[in-house]
């Protein structure tokens, strides 16, 4: 009797952003079903896996690389990923999460930590990620094989890539925003 093909391995990932791109994912609606049926999602914020998987076929990553944890998960990533897609515009160019950049981070930290601080004014150490000097599009750190623009991108651009790549088709989708 024939193995069944393995179905490609699908992850999402969330950096530093709004979870925008991944309720736009939501916003296929049955589609999603129908696109559960032609892969397996290894990593995602929903499911329940401490570790990036090896050998994962596509990555749907949203945000942009803003601290030294963003940064390490997205190189793991991108070693381990045949295609990564840089989903919704803060992956694609720091988008809203570089309003920071202009500021030094220890002003940062200071201004959220202890000046408006109601309670406990100090910067925490362990709990939260040591911030990079600038928040960066995923491409200033790794290479990335499809960039998929939009605040957040169309549920129906969304879908259109996820079937392309599936299918083994580099999607085009230059001068389109959804």
């Amino acid at each position: 009797m024939e193995k069944p093909a393995e179905k490609p391995k699908v992850a999402t990932v969330w950096l530093d952003g709004c979870s925008g791109c991944h309720m736009s994912l939501f916003d296929m609606d049955e589609r999603l079903l129908e696109l559960a049926e032609k892969m397996d999602v290894v990593y995602s914020p929903l499911v329940d896996t401490k570790e990036y998987p090896q050998d994962v076929d596509v990555a749907l990553v949203e945000g942009a690389v803003g601290s030294e944890e963003d940064r390490r998960r997205l190189l793991t990533i991108r070693e381990r990923t045949k295609t990564l897609v840089s989903l919704g515009d803060c992956a694609v160019t720091s988008n809203i999460v570089a309003y920071r950049n202009p500021h030094k981070v220890v002003d940062l930290l200071n201004e959220v930590f202890l000046e408006n601080a109601s309670i406990g004014s100090k910067i925490p150490k362990e709990s939260v990620p040591a911030l990079l000097p600038y928040a960066v599009p995923l491409h200033e750190v790794v290479g990335v094989d499809v960039f998929i623009p939009g605040c957040p991108p169309s549920a129906d651009l969304i879908h259109e890539v996820i079937s392309e790549l599936l299918e083994g088709r580099m999607p085009e989708i230059r001068n389109r925003f959804g």
